[in-house]
């Protein structure tokens, strides 16, 4: 193996030691542990969410209102008159003074939650499938989840527990999909909790500079995956609750199957494997220097980590950053973005007619009802849910269990995870995002039909 640079000499104090040990536990219990509530399987700090959630009530989307409102002219008056607290201030500058194109993202976030919010305009906008279901039912959910993952991510990212994991499981991430392994635990979050907590994660890696623009892109869109709670929605919308083992063990083996294929298709193999500062990534840190075991390597590394973390202040004032950053960012951009994918597919027949060459193709892997499923091919990347929707109607159970099943191995859809991507610092663009989206259906659409042949 080759042989790489022994890490510094730092002192396994009991300090360091407990300085790794204490928070990552907490991190592990909050975000990767699964609790049993009313029946069903969630994440600590899923709960915690929808607490805060139950105590905003009907204030919720007030709240999330005027946060937009905030954002979007509070970025205006920053940009006009670029006080001095604000520019001499990093994470201000950053909240503060976006680009002219997420300006004006934000102040049509802004016109869509005041419209929203008032009843007021056209139907198109204010209506319960559209502006008035991402004003009244997503923001809120985002802004709860948002509030306390940005708050104890710190305790995932800087005490040490990503060292020792990506140790363990660089051997098996990087030849599988050429990601570090640290990267294993965004997966597993999302995979246990909420997909949006992933995105955080993966955001804050690469601006960290333990991404590179490659790995930050394929993580944030291949491995934000939908929680197993949202999965048992979808196939309960479509009548096949009773199969939902069948459906998710599809579920798991078509995104397998993506997250293979997918990276190493443009545009996810055309991204830079430079860091967030333009330079490029040594690997040779991942290899395991000779001497060493995977479990004393990965503590060596786990416990430097948590030796350069002074002051538990520093750590909070990050994790209360991450959690500006993300309300006051993001929320915006879901938003604008969110509504307008909704309206098109709500009010247009733009997605009915993208999906007509998609019939051929169904009706190679012999699916029942092949014109009926091919309208819903492309819908959800307007919201995941779409398709299931729409689906219920279809009499096939076969052809309902396809459908439900790639609604959530499409995994990118604008109303939540293309918007969170957008807003996030991870470097993707929307042609991309459209981009991946299609990929993702052709490459996992013959894995569930193979599947589902089978079950059926």
């Amino acid at each position: 193996m080759q042989k790489t640079q022994d890490l510094p000499n730092t002192p396994s104090s009991t300090r360091n030691l407990l300085m790794f040990l204490i928070p990552s536990i907490f991190g592990v219990l909050l975000f990767m542990t699964p609790v049993m509530i009313n029946g069903g399987f969630t994440i600590p700090i899923a709960v915690l969410a929808k607490t805060l959630l139950g105590v905003l009530g009907q204030s919720a989307p007030i709240v999330v209102t005027s946060i937009i409102l905030v954002s979007a002219f509070g970025s205006l008056l920053a940009l006009a008159t670029k006080p001095a607290f604000i520019t001499k201030s990093k994470f201000l500058t950053g909240l503060f003074l976006p680009t002219p194109v997420w300006l004006v993202v934000r102040l049509l976030g802004a016109t869509f939650v005041t419209m929203a919010f008032f009843g007021f305009g056209p139907e198109h906008v204010t209506g319960g499938a559209t502006g008035g279901f991402v004003m009244g039912d997503l923001l809120p959910t985002l802004l709860s989840v948002f509030v306390f993952a940005g708050l104890f991510l710190p305790l995932l990212t800087n005490f040490g527990l990503l060292e020792l994991i990506g140790t363990f499981m660089t051997r098996i991430m990087r030849p599988l999909f050429g990601l570090p392994g640290r990267s294993a635990v965004d997966c597993a979050s999302s995979w246990l909790g909420d997909g949006s907590v992933a995105i955080l994660m993966s955001s804050k890696q690469y601006e960290q500079g333990y991404y590179t623009e490659r790995e930050a892109a394929v993580v944030g869109t291949t491995f934000s995956v939908v929680s197993i709670s949202f999965s048992l929605v979808v196939i309960a919308q479509v009548g096949l609750e009773h199969m939902f083992v069948p459906f998710y063990v599809t579920v798991c083996l078509a995104g397998f199957v993506a997250a293979i294929v997918v990276p190493r298709l443009p545009p996810l193999s055309w991204k830079k494997n430079t860091l967030i500062n333009g330079e490029e990534k040594v690997l040779e840190h991942e290899a395991l220097p000779e001497g060493e075991t995977l479990f004393s390597y990965g503590m060596k590394s786990a416990v430097n980590r948590a030796s350069h973390i002074r002051s538990l202040t520093d750590v909070l004032k990050e994790g209360l950053q991450n959690a500006a950053d993300m309300v006051f960012g993001v929320l915006p951009v879901v938003m604008a973005i969110g509504t307008s994918a909704l309206i098109i597919a709500e009010y247009t027949p733009i997605f009915t007619i993208l999906g007509m060459p998609f019939v051929p193709l169904l009706e190679l892997l012999q699916i029942p009802e092949a014109v009926a499923a091919s309208e819903t091919m492309l819908v959800g990347i307007a919201d995941m849910f779409i398709p299931a929707v729409l689906a219920a109607n279809i009499d096939n159970e076969m052809t309902r269990f396809v459908v439900a099943t790639l609604s959530v191995t499409q995994l990118i859809y604008m109303s939540e995870v293309g918007a969170l991507l957008l807003g996030s610092k991870i470097p993707v663009k929307v042609w991309e995002l459209v981009m991946i989206f299609i990929l993702r259906t052709l490459v996992t659409l013959p894995v569930i039909a193979g599947v589902a042949h089978i079950i059926f």
